[in-house]
């Protein structure tokens, strides 16, 4: 059971023992679930599920469904919903515009490690000091998959690109972080409309892209210099809001 109550309230059980798989919206039909692709794989094939036994599945939209196997096909899974549990996404207004490295591994550990945190919400953009201009968006979008079945969270996060000018033009406030900032940051975020958390390059920002973060919206993360993946991870660490 995914809920039970406890003095007149509904608790949550301990859920870090099972072992979740993600489907899509499109693959729920009224109180009847399917597993397809790889996640069918790795369910049958490699957990050895079986007919009867119990799973737990996520829609990537806040909700997670404890389910019964109740038939499997060559292709196919179908479960059948016991019992669900909705989320509130705390994250949703905080995006992380993370920049293209020229290192795309330690950009994946990055996100993993953000999506593990709570982060739900990536944007890449190149700079005028990017070293690389492209990035593969389906790699880190598995990597993000991944870490949300390995955290037992119910959010898919959404992983996009955008020219530094176009995220700048958006609606919510815009912060830098940046080691020449003698003001630190602890945490602390005003969510009542989206907020834009901006990382460095490898050769940092240009003067000209500097110019667009108010003197108030530009912190520090350490005293000492930070990777800029490593800065990403202490980030999501440090949010209190989640």
């Amino acid at each position: 059971m995914i809920m039970h109550e406890q003095n007149g309230y509904l608790i949550l059980e301990h859920l870090s023992d099972i072992e979740l798989y993600y489907t899509s919206p499109d693959f729920i039909v009224e109180d009847k679930i399917s597993l397809v692709d790889e996640e069918f794989h790795h369910a049958v094939n490699v957990m050895r599920n079986s007919i009867g036994d119990l799973i737990y599945i996520t829609d990537g939209l806040g909700n997670l469904f404890e389910t019964k196997i109740i038939d499997i096909s060559k292709k196919k899974l179908i479960a059948g919903k016991i019992e669900s549990v909705n989320y509130k996404n705390k994250a949703y207004n905080i995006f992380f515009c993370l920049p293209i490295l020229k290192n795309t591994d330690r950009m994946k550990f990055a996100i993993e490690k953000s999506v593990e945190l709570g982060i739900t919400n990536f944007i890449f953009f190149s700079s005028k000091h990017s070293i690389s201009k492209k990035v593969n968006m389906l790699k880190f979008q598995k990597t993000a998959l991944a870490a949300m079945k390995q955290s037992i969270r119910a959010f898919l996060p959404d992983i996009s690109s955008a020219n530094f000018e176009e995220i700048i033009n958006r609606v919510g406030t815009k912060i830098l972080f940046d080691q020449h900032s003698n003001k630190y940051y602890h945490g602390s975020l005003d969510l009542d409309k989206p907020v834009y958390l901006f990382f460095g390059p490898e050769g940092g920002l240009d003067k000209t892209e500097l110019e667009f973060f108010a003197e108030e919206n530009r912190f520090c993360l350490s005293t000492h210099r930070l990777r800029s993946e490593t800065a990403i991870i202490k980030c999501a660490a440090l949010l209190k809001s989640l």
